[in-house]
């Protein structure tokens, strides 16, 4: 779906703690006088000296090999046109977060206050030391041409403009699977193409090279038809002019096979649609708004197949399919140019990979069970985990078939796992979650909706689509609260329990014939419902919500208690546990139990074992658990006031026979769990020898909350949690004082969870 953006969101996104979006991060130690002097002066004079005498080495002893420039003049910003440099950095800003986040490249992003081509050439050419790759961005056409056609031809590094040759190739993917469903040869297909800037250009010569013949290429600007007779056209469009008898796009459009567009939205007509020959392939790529809408031409033609750039529809034609994983494919062998043979390697890759079976977590993420190669299904999704390890490959393997790999690869199972581990290939899990609980939002009770944080989550995860909010609270105050921050929650269902008394009475009596037998009065049960905590929980059990979130502004105990004796834990569960996952630069862990079960026993820890394992597995990861302690594997049994690691190697000696296809070993020292060399060499027999854990543990309370706290307040990893498990209906409890974003992270997984 399409996400709304508030202009203050988007301010205070930018702004708020340290401004901008990124940040220079060391990678070598530099705790000690003796790291400094290594790091600067003298030491930093022996790499220099090296570098000197062999200026390949500059890969070996500095950055430059996984550094890529993100360039551009602000000529052409996004659809905010010539903006200037300044006013552009937000945007390459962003640029260089995606590349980190999708390739694991790191990025300084420069803005030139230069429109003179031949001065932005001068000065982009005197960077070549630093880089790695140059990413052009946001520079209009036609300069956007020469100065992209000499920087490749006068440097030794990859050169790419990524609003040109981006749209390009995952746009060729698109076409090249779309003409297989359509059965059409691709040397034989009438081209229209809408536009005439840098990304249409691109476009239409990356299409010859796959076999489109330039004669059946018709392509309009905002004058028209490009034809030959035309007076003063320059060469770049030159390239692309007809002497067919066409003016217009309705008379150019008759009989086409395909319309690409890349101009204005809704010029094309639901006539001109038409008006195309059979199985018409529609590529209508303005954004925002398309050329033609969606559900109007599929509403007119039930044999068109259609690509947008939105991702609320199908074949979203995006960007990030194809550059970051094309520069570090290049990057990686070295590459002294991106050149038509990689273009091409990219989009046969992308091609490919749609047709392979859909792993399950993508199509969770989706929410599409049944996620094929079709009509809506031509190219990969952004969250396909194997996007970097199908055309990384592909490209580096081009760049050496074609010559110009200074450093080609020799083990290509070794390379992708080393992609794979470069780029923390579980980072994307919050964006799965968010994208799942987006397919079918879900009625969300915000049981402490008068706090700031809490409304202003509800405003995202409202806009997002990720859940319905209804809120608990003193109706006056959330009013105010609502005013004070200029939210659109007006319409939301406020609910103050101190003010609903029918309700207080129908949930009372519903509590008191399910705990009536264990000391509570009917009196006291109407009284409690006046707790948010019992009413919210009341409303989901009897349900007239999906779920239910609260705990910001309470300790936990108090959130726990009403949700376990109004709701209760599932079937055949006897303890509830909760699980934080936490999210570092290269993975993805899961802690449990961190905030429910003080000194749990051996049958508590195979509890929390069971609801672990489940709900690992509901996040799209295979669970290998290692039970956590001070000692490993027997070398200390405690003492006879702490059976501390006793109790865990008995724990895993149960779970191994209830659950004999998981992978599970211990006790064993988080040292050693976390480190899979010093585990195979001290410990060659333990299962997780060869499959380190991601699945952890404790084997108390004080432990794993000390443990998450520490490595989330020190900025070791991003928590997400607690996430309760055992609950017979989703009821999650923030940690104390979250933020924002850990509050939508939140609905996200109990949105998930109602889906279940």
């Amino acid at each position: 779906m399409a996400i709304k953006i508030r202009k203050e969101d988007a301010l205070n996104y930018h702004e708020q703690g340290q401004p901008g979006k990124i940040e220079v991060i060391p990678t070598k130690a530099l705790g000690s006088q003796r790291d400094l002097a290594l790091a600067y002066s003298p030491g930093v004079a022996e790499p220099c000296l090296e570098i000197a005498d062999d200026p390949e080495k500059v890969y070996r002893y500095t950055a430059k090999g996984n550094l890529v420039g993100v360039i551009s003049n602000g000529t052409a910003v996004l659809g905010l046109g010539n903006i200037g440099a300044a006013a552009s950095k937000p945007v390459m800003e962003g640029k260089g977060v995606l590349f980190k986040k999708f390739a694991g490249i790191d990025v300084f992003d420069i803005e030139i206050d230069a429109t003179d081509p031949q001065e932005f050439i001068r000065i982009v050419k005197s960077m070549e030391p630093t880089f790695g790759g140059i990413n052009l961005e946001d520079i209009k056409a036609p300069e956007s041409f020469e100065i992209e056609e000499t920087l490749r031809r006068e440097m030794n590094i990859p050169i790419m403009h990524d609003d040109q040759h981006g749209t390009a190739i995952i746009s060729s993917a698109a076409l090249l699977n779309a003409l297989i469903l359509v059965d059409k040869k691709i040397e034989d297909i009438y081209l229209v193409v809408n536009g005439a800037g840098a990304s249409a250009i691109a476009c239409s010569k990356l299409y010859v090279s796959l076999g489109v013949r330039k004669e059946n290429i018709v392509m309009l600007d905002s004058k028209g038809v490009i034809r030959k007779d035309r007076e003063s056209l320059n060469h770049i469009k030159a390239q692309f002019a007809t002497d067919k008898d066409v003016h217009t796009l309705e008379e150019a459009i008759e009989g086409a096979d395909m319309f690409l567009g890349l101009s204005a939205g809704n010029i094309m007509t639901a006539d001109m649609l038409n008006k195309m020959a059979a199985n018409p392939i529609v590529f209508a790529l303005a954004n925002p708004t398309p050329e033609i809408a969606y559900d109007l031409a599929i509403s007119t033609r039930s044999d068109v197949i259609m690509a947008t750039g939105r991702s609320d529809h199908p074949n979203q034609v995006n960007n990030v399919l194809g550059f970051p994983y094309i520069f570090r494919g290049a990057l990686d062998v070295r590459a002294t140019e991106i050149n038509e043979e990689m273009k091409l390697a990219a989009v046969r890759a992308i091609a490919d990979l749609a047709k392979e079976p859909v792993p399950d977590v993508v199509s969770k993420a989706y929410g599409d069970s049944k996620l094929t190669f079709g009509k809506e299904y031509l190219i990969p999704k952004p969250l396909d985990l194997r996007l970097i390890t199908t055309i990384s490959p592909a490209v580096a393997k081009a760049a050496m078939d074609s010559g110009i790999a200074k450093y080609p690869i020799d083990d290509w199972e070794a390379y992708k796992v080393e992609l794979q581990t470069r780029l923390g290939i579980d980072q994307k899990l919050m964006s799965r979650m968010i994208q799942t609980a987006q397919r079918k939002p879900k009625t969300v009770i915000f049981g402490e909706a008068d706090n700031e944080k809490v409304l202003k989550a509800a405003q995202i995860v409202r806009d997002e689509g990720i859940a319905t909010p209804i809120f608990l609270g003193n109706v006056e105050k959330i009013t105010r609260i609502i005013d004070e921050n200029g939210l659109d929650l007006k319409d939301c269902k406020i609910l103050d329990p101190l003010n609903e008394p029918e309700l207080c009475l129908q949930y009372g009596k519903y509590l008191y014939e399910k705990r009536k037998r264990k000391g509570v009065t009917l009196y006291e049960s109407k009284k409690l419902m006046r707790d948010r905590n019992y009413f919210g929980t009341s409303m989901l059990e009897l349900g007239e919500a999906d779920a239910f979130i609260s705990g910001l502004t309470k300790n936990y105990p108090q959130v726990i208690r009403p949700a376990l004796e109004v709701i209760g834990t599932q079937e055949a569960i006897n303890k509830v546990a909760s699980m934080y996952v936490m999210i570092t630069k290269k993975k993805t862990l899961f802690f449990a139990d961190t905030s429910v079960n003080v000194d749990p026993s051996v049958d508590d820890l195979l509890d929390i074992i069971h609801l672990t394992k489940e709900a690992v597995k509901s996040f799209g990861f295979e669970p290998r658990m290692a039970m956590l302690s001070y000692s490993n594997f027997g070398s200390s049994h405690g003492s006879s006031q702490d059976a501390l690691p006793s109790k865990m190697i008995a724990a895993t000696e149960k779970a191994k026979e209830l659950y004999p296809d998981l992978i599970i070993d211990g006790e064993i020292q988080a040292n050693m769990a976390v480190n899979p060399k010093l585990l195979k060499q001290n410990y060659p027999f333990s299962d997780l020898a060869d499959n380190p854990p991601n699945t952890f543990i404790f084997p108390n309370l004080s432990s794993s909350n000390i443990t998450y706290k520490f490595l989330h307040e020190l900025g070791f990893a991003e928590a997400v949690g607690p996430v309760l498990l055992g609950m017979n209906k989703p009821v999650h409890i923030l940690q104390l004082g979250s933020s924002v974003r850990e509050i939508v992270n939140m609905v996200a997984i109990a949105v998930v969870d109602a889906q279940k």
